[in-house]
């Protein structure tokens, strides 16, 4: 089955295909969680911030001008943390998801993890200099934040029968990290050790989604303890990460098909991909094509097949 075929990939065994995770996951982000819902098309979230829906970008993005939080050194004050059982995630998985297909791989998404949580309550700017000013501060608060988050992941065990999650948490721009890696390993490494940890006791695979150049993090996602990295494409050299990390760190996230290319052209792309980055079955993509005319070739019916003869011929 696919759920069969994507574990082999998240436990290091050679797979019959390359997962599409289009086609072979069920992507799990209830609408009744705030976060979810704000995130998606605009409100409000769990701690209170006020997003705006953004047409260009089909996401959301913290409303300007909001700030929910005065000062991390604040945080016990001014915050709440919400009450997770006061929702009914009984009846919204038997009411809402009973018919998703069992025979899929399940992960469960949490946006907003503890960096970019940071940054929504109070801004960017405040959040890089809490990170050199206040580490004392800050890891108080993630104590408090990952232990709330950890709730969360047993939720997601118990009434969906997860099996992995993805958590968010963006960690770069375009060009590079947002802090150091010794800022990461000092204030996010043990914060994430006891996420993973959790993950992990619940019978869970757990994989961070990280976008921007993150690749001075990757050991330290390693390290974590994190199963999986979905990052985005473009940013780095995801064929070198592959070849240095891949027996460490399954690679997840969209594999895109630009330009303007023939369709040949554009399974040529797929293959090569295969025989390169996924020639140790270490990845999982969605695929994307962006090309400005597309052509009649069903791009992930080729993905599976050019894979499947490319691992039943590999020894």
């Amino acid at each position: 089955t696919p759920r069969e075929n994507m574990l082999r990939v998240m436990r290091g065994e050679k797979p019959m295909w390359l997962p599409n995770m289009n086609r072979d996951t069920n992507l799990l982000c209830p609408d009744m969680m705030p976060d979810a819902s704000a995130r998606a098309f605009g409100g409000i979230d769990w701690f209170g911030v006020d997003w705006q829906y953004e047409p260009l970008t089909k996401a959301a993005m913290v409303r300007p001008g909001t700030r929910r939080l005065s000062d991390i050194t604040r945080w016990e004050e001014e915050l709440v943390f919400p009450d997770l059982m006061e929702l009914d995630w009984e009846k919204d998985s038997k009411e809402l998801y009973h018919m998703l297909p069992n025979d899929r791989f399940t992960y469960f998404v949490i946006y907003n993890g503890i960096f970019e949580r940071t940054a929504d309550l109070t801004s960017f700017e405040d959040a890089f200099c809490y990170l050199l000013e206040e580490p004392e501060a800050l890891t108080a608060f993630y104590d408090r934040m990952i232990d709330w988050y950890i709730q969360l992941i047993k939720i997601a065990r118990t009434y969906y029968h997860t099996d992995m999650i993805l958590f968010h948490d963006d960690m770069g721009s375009q060009r590079s990290p947002f802090f150091s890696t010794e800022v990461y390993r000092e204030l996010f490494v043990p914060q994430y050790q006891k996420l993973t940890r959790a993950a992990h006791d619940e019978g869970m695979y757990i994989a961070i989604h990280s976008c921007g150049n993150v690749r001075p993090h990757i050991p330290g996602f390693i390290e974590a303890g994190f199963d999986a990295w979905e990052g985005q494409e473009g940013t780095t050299d995801k064929d070198e990460i592959m070849e240095t990390f891949g027996g460490r760190l399954v690679q997840l996230g969209n594999f895109e098909i630009t330009g303007e290319c023939s369709d040949e052209e554009a399974a040529e792309v797929i293959r090569r991909m295969i025989e390169t980055r996924g020639r140790t079955g270490r990845c999982a993509y969605r695929i994307r094509d962006k090309r400005p005319v597309q052509g009649s070739l069903n791009l992930d019916d080729e993905m599976y097949r050019l894979s499947r003869i490319f691992y039943s011929s590999e020894s």
